[in-house]
């Protein structure tokens, strides 16, 4: 699995219109056949930053997103709206999707 993790810092002015600015974005990644999660996040400590976790089946399926015409529209869309380069985690990890935590669960399970 190819888990990808994006920092995405935003213009304070467009803090309120980067997730609908991304809404076309992330529905049309979502339905990618190798797209195994794309979730927006933002920071409790920046209220500028929104984070991007986001996973693919395989290499290839990461390949094929970056290629899509629904990446490069977004990424020019979102020129507009960045204050900065985003920062990005993008690494090879075994599994298919989210583990349970073994070290908590919630009391009386």
């Amino acid at each position: 699995m190819i888990f990808i993790a994006v920092k995405f810092t935003v213009r304070s002015a467009e803090r309120d219109n980067w997730l609908p600015a991304v809404e076309p974005f992330t529905l049309a990644t979502r339905q990618e056949p190798g797209n195994l999660f794309f979730e927006w996040s933002y920071s409790v400590e920046n209220p500028d930053q929104f984070v991007l976790l986001e996973a693919f089946a395989s290499p290839e399926a990461g390949e094929a997103h970056v290629k899509s015409e629904h990446f490069a529209a977004a990424m020019e869309g979102m020129a507009d709206l960045v204050a900065r380069t985003p920062e990005i985690i993008n690494v090879d990890v075994p599994g298919d999707g989210w583990s349970l935590m073994a070290e908590l669960t919630p009391r009386g399970e």
